[in-house]
């Protein structure tokens, strides 16, 4: 029986309903706290005042979880850095002899420790050799599992760069960076994927550009050109399913097994660590349930962080770190540029073509088609993307409030994911209800929080009444609320300099100076928090709640600056 996932769309009266009643909820949600907390202030400011100091208390918890494993996911990003994974690569697939060279280098190295004086140089010493040993161990698991190590040499990774209107200035960057991995260029295939609505001598420009600049570099250089057909919608998702049903032509007319495929979805600005293909490929050999996986490097927004405003490095700095945070759970979805088996995208059909968030409902597709048994592998490795910039400060700003509003519109997927995943009696009750919690609370906060924290919990004080600000409770409220406020903002100051940790090389153009706006743009977050933060998320949801659907999917405006 084929795979069969539901349609967004759906005719049918009964799916519609609930469709319907699904896409609603999210807004009722976070529309109900907002009015309820302005309402209650009036008529029980008591319980509105004990619930606003329970969500400072619940907000804190959150704060020191998720800086906790930012700074977590940070040490796995500096170690994951270190690694010559195309060195792992190359020897794993004899995992035996692998620990027993591995365990040699270890002493080799205990050896050199004793003629080493510096302290800092046998200090250094040491952290390779701790390294080193955990790493045998980790080599010897494999080798006593026994499960089959695929051949490195048959991998072939396909890299899908779609594009619409982005110039090829924008595009050449991914490529030359594919170009200078470190894994063969000869096992690397480029699939560019165009729209046919695109202006036809721009687009045609572009290939030709494109093309002749990397002519002979990878195996293969394809280029596909979509067209809107019925029933799909102007996404990102119609395209890349479009380009993938080209490709499965071209790996059946060669005979390659789409088994010992590896499919990475790129945003086309997306510009990849040199050792990202050697820690995919290893990470995708030496696993026996390779095919239940897709693959998340870091997304940083570097590639031009240092010539955008205050406002967007803010904005996509919290989110690089909030996707380092969730880099550290097993709930972990793609995000953005990411990798998959292709042998599993063309088990679950590729993308749905009239969705707009593309990036994570694949992963939803594959969970549904697994039963609950797949999951998104981390490879703590950097992937650099463009930051949003514009012609000017404000449209930069505006462009940065559709980018967040089409992320926040992610919320699409909530019904979509129930109606796949709850009739399926191979997924357990308690995992289902804890993806329903998951997907509601991290939206509702995404659009309540913001408010609730620096706005409307004030307002019991404000409309509360004489008898209410003479209570224990309006007397203390003011100060709790600043005293956890405050115990609050460590995880913003860890977020600040964890930021300088993380920055790109300076470009020559700016001068030392500019850091000192790189701190000081961190005192925005109070006005950035509601403003290109919650009300975004807000919007996208009251689009769901009112059936005002997205008709295609917003490509982000991207410039180069000299």
């Amino acid at each position: 029986m084929p795979f069969s996932f539901p349609n967004p769309k759906t005719t049918d009266p009964k799916e519609h309903r609930v469709q319907r009643v699904l896409e609603m909820i999210p807004g009722i949600l976070s529309w109900s706290t907002l009015i309820g907390v302005v309402v209650f202030s009036f008529v029980k400011p008591i319980w509105m005042a004990v619930f606003i100091i329970m969500f400072d208390i619940y907000w804190i918890c959150r704060t020191i979880f998720i800086t906790y494993y930012s700074i977590k996911a940070y040490r796995k990003l500096k170690r994951g850095k270190r690694i010559d994974w195309w060195e792992r690569c190359q020897n794993i697939e004899r995992p035996k002899e692998y620990a027993q060279s591995i365990y040699d280098r270890i002493e080799k190295m205990k050896e050199s420790l004793k003629e080493v004086s510096s302290f800092f140089e046998r200090r250094k010493l040491r952290k390779e050799i701790k390294v080193l040993k955990k790493y045998k161990k980790e080599v010897q698991h494999i080798a006593n599992l026994g499960h089959e190590i695929l051949d490195w040499r048959k991998i072939v990774h396909v890299v899908l760069l779609p594009t619409a209107n982005e110039g090829a200035e924008i595009i050449e960057p991914a490529i030359q960076a594919i170009a200078d991995s470190n894994f063969p260029n000869h096992q690397m295939i480029i699939l560019l994927a165009t729209e046919e609505r695109e202006d036809k001598e721009n687009r045609l420009k572009k290939v030709d550009y494109l093309k002749n600049k990397f002519a002979g570099v990878f195996r293969d250089f394809l280029v596909t050109t979509h067209e809107v057909a019925t029933g799909e919608i102007k996404c990102k998702a119609s395209n890349a399913a479009y380009a993938a049903r080209k490709l499965m032509t071209y790996l059946d007319e060669r005979n390659i097994d789409y088994k010992n495929v590896i499919f990475s979805n790129f945003d086309c600005d997306s510009v990849c660590h040199p050792q990202y293909f050697g820690a995919l490929t290893y990470a995708y050999i030496t696993d026996p349930k390779r095919l239940q996986r897709s693959y998340q490097p870091l997304p940083m927004y570097h590639n031009n962080l240092w010539d955008t405003n205050a406002f967007v490095r803010v904005i996509v700095t919290s989110s690089s770190f909030w996707h380092m945070f969730q880099s550290t759970r097993t709930k972990m979805v793609t995000f953005a540029s990411h990798s998959e088996p292709f042998h599993t995208l063309v088990r679950v059909n590729f993308w749905p073509v009239n969705m707009i968030s593309e990036d994570s409902i694949i992963y939803w597709k594959c969970y549904a088609y697994y039963h609950g048994d797949y999951k998104v592998k981390p490879i703590y490795l950097p992937l650099s993307l463009d930051a949003v910039l514009a012609e000017t400060y404000f449209k930069t700003i505006k462009n940065q409030y559709k980018q967040k509003r089409r992320w926040a519109y992610g919320i699409e997927n909530f019904p979509v994911i129930v109606r796949a995943i709850w009739p399926d009696k191979k997924i357990g009750f308690a995992k289902k209800m804890g993806i329903i919690f998951e997907m509601l609370e991290g939206h509702w906060s995404w659009a309540t929080s913001a408010f609730i924290l620096a706005l409307l919990g004030w307002l019991p004080l404000i409309f509360g009444g004489a008898a209410f600000n003479q209570s224990n409770v309006a007397h203390n409220l003011p100060i709790v609320t600043r005293s956890l406020m405050i115990l609050a903002t460590s995880g913003l100051v860890i977020s600040m300099f964890l930021n300088f940790f993380l920055l790109p090389p300076r470009p020559a153009k700016y001068s030392k100076k500019r850091y000192i706006y790189m701190f000081f743009q961190w005192f925005l977050a109070p006005i950035i928090a509601p403003t290109l933060g919650a009300i975004p998320a807000i919007d996208s949801q009251t689009r769901l709640l009112f059936g005002k659907y997205f008709g295609e999917f917003w490509v982000t405006e991207k410039i180069k600056k000299q």
